[in-house]
């Protein structure tokens, strides 16, 4: 698609209804590898975790009986034999090895995208501009108000539908600074050869298996965001915002009362 087939009369701005642009290519193109990387390291990362679906705190888990500590979470045998089923994990039949391969693989593709997106971010003054709340939209009283919309399932139509809103920032926000680094570093705190050059990251994190832990909260956050994304693309109308991130042309919802 080269162009809007409909543009608003000079000077009136974008109304209900117009065909405007709402991503640029390097949004759409992270999107897309962000999911099939996030997708396949979450896959592998379960087989990985069925190697021993307990978690702990601290630096030795249960590695050694002297130094041992009690899980704080233990799903052995959640589904038979292993905490999570084939049809969920990457590769289906287990296999440690195989889903380590997978899950370094994307890792790497991962963070050189991230890396990459980010910086684009921050060097055009993106994640400023459109990403951090205001003060105004922070206040409990705007907050609460934002909630209501959305438990309403009332969207931003209009012009109002290219911004983001108060909670939209707050979720993307979480995602880019919070999550995405966070599951990366906790990644590498548990490489062995990247914790013996850098030993600050087991500090950082207080030891290989709270590092374990993190990893396994922070990628669960991605699910739920992952979960919420995909429900408020489906009700807001999944044509036009699927479209919108593959051609980047989005048609803005026409306001209530606005002629066809």
């Amino acid at each position: 698609m080269d162009g809007p087939t409909e543009t608003p009369e000079p000077g009136t701005g974008p109304r209900g209804g117009d065909l405007v642009r709402r991503h640029g290519w390097p949004t759409r193109v992270w999107h897309w590898i962000n999911l099939a990387a996030v997708t396949v390291m979450l896959m592998s990362g379960l087989m990985i975790f069925n190697a021993h679906p307990r978690l702990y705190w601290g630096e030795y888990g249960s590695n050694a009986r002297e130094y041992s500590d009690p899980a704080w979470l233990d799903l052995t045998g959640l589904s038979g034999r292993t905490a999570f089923p084939g049809w969920a994990t990457i590769p289906t039949d287990y296999s440690l090895a195989d889903a380590r391969l997978w899950h370094l693989a994307f890792a790497w593709v991962l963070a050189l995208a991230f890396t990459a997106y980010l910086l684009w971010l921050l060097i055009g003054g993106r994640a400023r501009r459109d990403l951090t709340p205001s003060r105004s939209e922070l206040a409990p009283g705007h907050l609460l108000s934002d909630i209501a919309q959305h438990a309403r399932l009332r969207f931003p139509k209009g012009a109002a539908a290219l911004r983001y809103n108060v909670l939209q920032k707050l979720a993307y926000f979480a995602v880019l600074f919070v999550l995405l680094p966070g599951v990366i570093m906790t990644g590498l705190t548990m490489s062995p050869g990247l914790n013996a050059a850098w030993p600050l990251l087991l500090d950082l994190f207080g030891g290989r298996q709270s590092a374990r832990s993190l990893h396994f909260l922070f990628a669960g956050g991605l699910v739920v965001f992952f979960v919420v994304h995909v429900a408020m693309v489906v009700l807001a109308g999944p044509f036009n915002e699927v479209r919108s991130m593959i051609t980047g042309w989005y048609r803005l919802p026409r306001e209530r009362g606005e002629e066809a």
